[in-house]
């Protein structure tokens, strides 16, 4: 019982992050499992199925205060059950540890550079919408990816779309965490046909679900009015932090040294973030004054 009631919390912490983030659901909930002696198919399986409800909760949150962009959903939702669906199927037969290591360097990757793009810029600008062309191999690699590691479809859709510079993050991040729950669908049908209804851990799904629930409607909110170049800095940080720490285990380093690692990175994030608020503040500060022009540059 006690393990269930942590379960739930974790999947109450983890959505909070994810709808407000757009990312971190799975690749938390599954580090959990997994530690806790569940296999990386069965406890992929778990989260995708507590994420029929959470990502159906989440997606309607963020409609109802206008952070969908239906069009990005409708493009990204079918390739992106189709390689859930693949991934799934691959995970519960091979053993996908030999591709994580790849897709982190590329998110790691892409992280710094959604960081540094909305540290850098001095007034963010918004171009067109993503193309499908852009889009679909988006949605069929965030699928498989997804599958495969428990957790990836907000990692590589979010971090992609962020970087593209095409939709504002509130969008960006209500359009991926929207199309999510097709994405489960996938991965869920594709998990109970490789694994059978015997080879899911039911009662984890089910704490998860019910954590993630509470927290879905709150993370919706908040990321509403969360200013954009914020949002941006703390999506970039999850996702340099997250893949981080991946590729440091999958390197071999230690414990203690991944650690003092990751306390650094947590430190410049925390900067980053600062730093991005101030920029903010002198943003609205020279619109409310248009007669003085605010500057913001990097530090040296």
């Amino acid at each position: 019982m006690r393990r269930l009631v942590v379960l739930a919390l974790v999947g109450l912490a983890a959505q909070l992050v994810d709808g407000s983030l757009g990312m971190g659901y799975g690749v938390t909930a599954a580090s959990l499992l997994v530690a806790g002696g569940l296999g990386p198919a069965a406890a992929s399986a778990a989260i995708h199925i507590s994420e029929l409800a959470t990502t159906l909760a989440s997606g309607a949150s963020h409609a109802a205060l206008g952070n969908v962009d239906w069009r990005t959903v409708g493009i990204l939702a079918a390739p992106g059950f189709v390689g859930a669906f693949a991934g799934a199927i691959v995970l519960a037969n091979l053993d996908a540890d030999g591709a994580r290591p790849v897709v982190a360097v590329i998110l790691l990757v892409l992280g710094c550079y959604v960081t540094w793009r909305f540290l850098s810029a001095h007034r963010l600008r918004f171009g067109s919408r993503p193309s499908a062309r852009f889009l679909a191999p988006v949605g069929l690699v965030g699928g498989v990816v997804d599958a495969l590691g428990g957790g990836g479809w907000g990692p590589v859709g979010t971090s992609a779309m962020l970087s593209s510079g095409r939709l504002e993050p509130r969008k960006v991040v209500g359009s991926v965490d929207t199309a999510e729950f097709v994405v489960s669908v996938g991965a869920s049908i594709g998990f109970l046909l490789a694994l059978g209804s015997q080879g899911i851990h039911w009662a984890a799904a089910a704490a998860l679900m019910v954590g993630g629930l509470v927290a879905a409607p709150l993370a919706a909110l908040l990321v509403r009015y969360l200013p954009a170049r914020v949002l941006g800095v703390c999506a970039g940080g999850v996702i340099v932090l997250t893949n981080l720490r991946t590729l440091a285990e999958a390197l071999g380093v230690d414990d203690v040294n991944i650690g003092l690692l990751a306390s650094v990175v947590f430190t410049l994030w925390v900067l980053w973030i600062s730093y991005a608020v101030k920029l903010e503040q002198a943003e609205r500060a020279g619109s409310e004054h248009p007669g003085h022009q605010v500057r913001a540059q990097l530090p040296a």
